[in-house]
């Protein structure tokens, strides 16, 4: 894994790092249809691409995941990533890339209602994996401009997303080397089973990143990784930063995880 400046993202984001500046090159926000084979019908996922997009060139892609009361569309109303990715871009401190928002829910009706913890809904995060491997990842490298080793593909996300991340990410370090999980949720699994072989996963990591807001009740989750993690000497970034279970947190997060990725 590379060395990181642990001091320069422990910083929260500069002021205005969120705010729509009118100065500058903007990036494109897209809704595709994929076939997913796993579910048996076609699914959504929005795409962010980065300005002066161009197929003679071949981007990175990140895979960035919602919570369990978002879809595809979470990120986009809540966070706006596409305008903190362009004010990055503008400022130099991004690598080239798109970013994919799925829908991490994989079912036939894959909308954030009713009861969110039905055990099928739970069970279609679990089902995403093999959605994400099989059907969107082979649908983004068939229909865009995309680099296609594992160091060119990350996988992030808030809450169950990020337990989503964490699980899917490092049991597949073939296909991923950059893993984020940010408040990462009770999906979590056990840190024994998410990282059973500390020296490979410490070989073949870029970056591991880990964190939440120090108010955040779900913060057990993310310590017991941790804690695991240090033990085992596996090494990540643990970002203990201020607030809760909320936007600033994750908003922050993206800030300073996405500039880190594909270095």
């Amino acid at each position: 894994m590379s060395s990181i400046d642990h001091d320069s993202i422990r910083q929260a984001a500069p002021p205005g790092f969120d705010q729509y500046r009118e100065d500058i090159s903007r990036g494109k926000i897209e809704t595709v249809e994929y076939f997913s084979a796993t579910v048996g019908c076609k699914r959504q996922a929005m795409i962010y691409l980065p300005p002066g997009y161009s197929e003679d060139l071949r981007y990175n892609v990140l895979y960035l995941l919602h919570g369990i009361g978002g879809d595809e569309a979470e990120w986009y109303k809540h966070a706006e990533p596409q305008v903190i990715l362009d004010n990055l871009h503008a400022e130099r401190k991004l690598a080239p890339m798109i970013v994919v928002l799925p829908n991490g829910r994989a079912m036939t009706n894959d909308r954030a209602e009713g009861n969110l913890f039905d055990p099928n809904k739970l069970k279609a995060f679990e089902d995403f994996e093999s959605d994400l491997l099989q059907d969107l990842i082979p649908y983004m490298e068939s229909n865009y401009s995309v680099l296609i080793g594992r160091e060119n593909r990350a996988l992030a996300g808030l809450s169950m997303g990020g337990g989503q991340s964490l699980n899917i990410g490092l049991g597949n370090l073939d296909r991923f080397a950059w893993i984020g999980g940010f408040s990462s949720a009770p999906n979590t699994k056990e840190p024994e089973l998410l990282v059973p072989n500390p020296e490979e996963a410490s070989s073949k990591l870029r970056l591991l990143w880990l964190s939440c807001g120090l108010l955040d009740n779900l913060k057990h989750v993310s310590d017991r990784t941790h804690a695991y993690l240090e033990l085992n000497n596996v090494p990540h970034i643990w970002y203990e930063e201020s607030g809760g279970h909320d936007w600033p947190v994750w908003k922050n997060d993206l800030y300073h995880f996405s500039q880190l990725i594909f270095r």
